[in-house]
């Protein structure tokens, strides 16, 4: 039975990553506003007279025509939505981590358009130097709600309000169970949910929680195999920690 063909025309896309096929083409895994996660072959872009070959870069923000009949589609037109300044240093690495995100969790032609939006507002924040650790964990946040496997961060297990205050155990499964002290796996304070839930993280403990309980929930997803990007990340500031070399003057 032949696959169906589809197609689309200047669709919003992003380019999560890009590996070289062949002499001169690449194979190009994007992100993009209807049709999800998406891969096409780029043909000849790898040649130095392709007009696309410093157009499909990560985050950039781009509209691309492609039509596929298979797992991988061709792209056809490539062009610029707009001059964006690219994120740098650590917030590159960061920019990473959320491409190899969606790399490792969405299946191909899965259409999530309001991540996409969360995605591309995530990006222009990396960029103009917002703050890095709520932006990746309200992030991370949206793309489980996305999932359907959204965390419950404004009431507990039972209903009743989160407590700043209040110590919980968090089970993924289930939600904040109360406990009486901060002992045991994924027990965070209440103020932590409620960061998570509005996006202001007030100080270092919090985003801390923040992030083990969200690498806890992503977990399922992500798998075992550890993700790239947090090694790289893990590199950049042992070497910024490095005492730098100093100049004669």
């Amino acid at each position: 039975m032949m696959a169906e063909r589809r197609s689309s025309l200047l669709e919003p896309a992003y380019v999560l990553h890009r590996r070289a096929y062949r002499e001169s083409s690449a194979i190009a895994e994007l992100f993009t506003a209807e049709h999800g996660r998406l891969g096409v072959v780029a043909r000849g872009v790898r040649s130095s007279r392709s007009r696309w070959r410093a157009l499909l870069q990560p985050f950039t923000p781009l509209s691309v025509s492609w039509q596929a009949r298979g797992d991988l589609g061709t792209l056809t037109d490539v062009e610029l939505q707009w001059r964006s300044t690219l994120p740098t240093g650590r917030r590159l690495v960061s920019g990473f981590y959320l491409n190899e995100l969606l790399l490792r969790v969405l299946q191909r032609e899965d259409p999530y358009p309001e991540l996409f939006q969360c995605y591309a507002g995530a990006v222009l924040m990396l960029a103009s130097r917002g703050a890095e650790q709520p932006l990746l964990r309200c992030f991370e946040r949206d793309l489980l709600a996305a999932m359907g496997y959204g965390l419950l961060l404004s009431h507990d297990a039972d209903g009743s309000p989160i407590e700043p205050q209040r110590w919980y155990r968090y089970e993924i499964d289930k939600g904040a169970v109360p406990v009486t002290a901060p002992r045991g796996r994924l027990v965070v304070q209440g103020a932590t949910l409620s960061a998570l839930a509005s996006g202001v993280f007030p100080n270092a403990g919090v985003e801390v929680q923040a992030r083990q309980l969200m690498r806890a929930a992503l977990r399922p997803h992500v798998g075992e195999r550890p993700l790239k990007s947090r090694e790289l990340y893990a590199q950049y500031l042992g070497a910024k920690s490095q005492p730098q070399p100093r100049g004669d003057g």
